[in-house]
């Protein structure tokens, strides 16, 4: 069973994984995990697109080259 995006309201099945380090001010995006992990956030394509993080932070986008280039594609498309 696919697991849905974390979003409030957002019924898009999850293509990513979002995990955070406060201490840190860091942000990391890998792909889609293999199980829930109570400390992270599943996102759908639409809502990774749009992932900012806060002044200061740094995002490290770690998902895999294939995936970027399928959801990069599905947004040209659509």
């Amino acid at each position: 069973m696919s697991r849905q995006c974390s979003r409030t309201g957002c019924a898009l099945p999850a293509t990513a994984t979002l995990s955070y380090q406060y201490a840190r001010s860091m942000v990391w995006l890998d792909d889609l995990s293999d199980e829930r992990d109570p400390h992270s956030y599943d996102l759908c394509e639409r809502h990774t697109g749009r992932l900012s993080v806060p002044n200061g932070w740094r995002l490290e986008d770690r998902r895999s080259r294939r995936q970027l280039v399928t959801a990069g594609a599905r947004l040209l498309a659509g």
